[in-house]
């Protein structure tokens, strides 16, 4: 068990173990929930190559190329 203070700030440092135990890295954002009373769970976002896949999703919505002029044309309708 690791062992972290709260800063005058409310930061908190993940200790090192804990860092390379989940590889999270400088920069990552990570969600923070409040977990049963008074614990905290803070879990690193799972890291997507892809943006776009992000947005849009893993599986397109058109099984073919739909030029932009005619998605143009789907909106105005």
């Amino acid at each position: 068990m690791q062992y972290s203070k709260i800063t005058r700030k409310f930061q908190v440092t993940i200790p090192k173990e804990v860092r390379q135990a989940v590889r999270v890295k400088a920069g990552e954002t990570v969600i923070v929930e409040a977990h049963g009373e008074g614990g905290v769970l803070i879990r690193r976002l799972p890291k997507e190559g892809d943006p776009l896949k992000v947005l849009i999703g893993k599986k397109p919505i058109f099984d073919r190329h739909i030029p932009i002029e005619e998605l143009e044309e789907r909106m105005e309708e």
